[in-house]
């Protein structure tokens, strides 16, 4: 009996082992803190923050819009159907460290003709019904994994499968601040139409007043002339921006998969504006390893680490094992008895000599990718710690550009209102009036354009960031 056992249990202490390299986290090929000058804010470190989309959009149908996304979108059900299928693929390849066992039960019925010779020496001729049943269990091909291989392919297929979950969290990720980014684009454009529309009406009251002053006598044509080329071009922009918002709703509604209705719409800018949350200034450089995507690069990088490990085993012996046991009869009323029992059991050692140089191959290959996904790994975290800066270098200057559009704004009113009085007065030609209600309306536009600005500049750090602990679970559709 020791002698039996022994070698299996010095073949399951085998088992454990693996030819993995020792996997060890690359150092982030990235500055220690944030860039420094002035474009940026004064750092105050602190630990990286856990934002929630709610916390940065406050805006109640925002939320919604963002919420029906994660549920509808067409992307995220994709990223969804990927996961399912790197785990499946991962159930089969772990598969292959358990024995497959299967059960047979035969019944087979046959006859032939039988020749006897009688006692008279007559050969007689009948025919004889032969009965046989029989039941079997049977061990396939079995591994025994002395050198990880197949343990080293399931560790390979369990990361990918953790893989297409970090890029899933990537998805959605990014499918909320796509969602911002449509949503406050469809409010700038809005207020900009507004604009637009009001620039459009005040030039068609000076258009009357001029015109009033022509037939009296006191305005020249070349007046006329100028106060109609500001009304046809606020008319164009209304056109122009009636066609942006439509599209920028078509675009809404793709990544949410779903109409919006219109009461989730924004009316404008300015009614978003005061619905976003802060981010904090101060952020530890370490929350970029916490972000999706470099989780997702981390994860194919232990993947191809452990294909090294399955690579290195083949340049050792497998050992297999085969086994049958079960019963035959003639009689199916005594096929289970003792008599009728049988087994075999057969065990089978392949050791590779000449390969042709195939081994050696697919460890060049495997080291080669696990070199590729450092790579990409390091370049996941680059790209992260850019993004970050980006974002802290915008929000840095983007307070000071806004009050100096509101000053602007206040400054070119005040000047169209004077230039205007003065027309009216009959002190200022109309040009003087018409170049001031331009400065206006480039003014007021370019508020919004600004106010735009310093909203996306929130959703790129809120993206940037990328610790949004919402995001981590899949949406409820998904999980049915």
């Amino acid at each position: 009996m020791r002698r039996t056992l022994l070698p299996l249990v010095a073949a399951a202490a085998l088992a454990g082992c693996t030819l993995e390299p020792h996997y060890v986290r690359p150092a982030p090929a990235v500055p220690v803190s944030w860039p420094v000058g002035a474009a940026y804010s004064a750092p105050t470190p602190q630990a990286g923050p856990s934002l929630t989309y709610r916390e940065v959009f406050r805006d109640p149908h925002l939320q919604a819009v963002i919420d029906r996304a994660l549920v509808n979108n067409q992307n995220l059900r994709l990223a969804m159907a990927n996961i399912q299928i790197a785990r499946a693929q991962y159930r089969v390849q772990r598969s292959e460290l358990f024995p497959q066992i299967s059960a047979n039960g035969t019944a087979a019925e046959s006859r032939s003709p039988v020749t006897t010779v009688g006692p008279n020496g007559v050969p007689a001729t009948r025919r004889e019904t032969v009965h046989s049943y029989g039941a079997d269990i049977g061990l396939t091909s079995f591994e025994i994994d002395l050198f990880g291989r197949l343990r080293s392919l399931g560790r390979a297929a369990q990361e990918r499968y953790l893989a297409t979950e970090s890029a899933a969290r990537a998805a959605r990720l990014v499918l909320v601040g796509e969602v911002a980014d449509a949503y406050l684009a469809y409010a700038a454009d809005s207020s900009d139409m507004s604009i637009a529309r009001d620039t459009e009406a005040s030039a068609q009251r000076t258009v009357e007043l001029t015109q009033a002053r022509l037939s009296g006598g006191v305005a020249p044509r070349s007046d006329l002339s100028l106060a109609q080329t500001l009304l046809q071009q606020a008319r164009s922009d209304v056109a122009s921006l009636t066609t942006q918002v439509a599209q920028d709703r078509n675009a809404l509604q793709l990544l949410e998969g779903a109409p919006v209705p219109d009461a989730d719409l924004p009316a404008s800018i300015e009614t978003v504006d005061g619905l976003l949350g802060e981010v904090p200034a101060g952020l530890d450089s370490r929350i970029l390893l916490q972000r999706p995507d470099v989780l997702q690069a981390e994860d194919q990088l232990r993947a191809a680490n452990a294909q090294i490990g399955a690579a290195r085993a083949a340049f050792f012996p497998t050992i297999s094992l085969t086994g049958l046991a079960g019963f035959a009869s003639p009689a199916l009323g005594s096929l289970f008895s003792g008599g009728n029992f049988h087994w075999q059991g057969q065990g089978g050692v392949s050791l590779p000599i000449f390969t042709g140089g195939a081994n050696l191959g697919n460890l060049a290959l495997a080291r080669g990718q696990r070199n590729a996904a450092v790579a990409q790994y390091q370049l996941a975290i680059q790209t992260a710690f850019r993004e970050v800066a980006d974002a802290l270098a915008r929000r840095g200057t983007i307070d000071e550009q806004m009050s100096a559009q509101q000053g602007l704004l206040a400054a070119a009113t005040t000047s169209y209102n004077l230039s205007l009085a003065r027309y009216r007065e009959g002190i200022d030609p109309y040009l003087n009036a018409l170049d001031t209600q331009r400065t206006l309306y480039s003014a007021r536009r370019s508020l919004t354009a600004t106010r735009l600005i310093r909203a996306q500049n929130l959703v790129a750090l809120y993206r940037s960031i990328g610790g949004d602990p919402l995001i981590r679970t899949l949406p409820p559709a998904q999980n049915r």
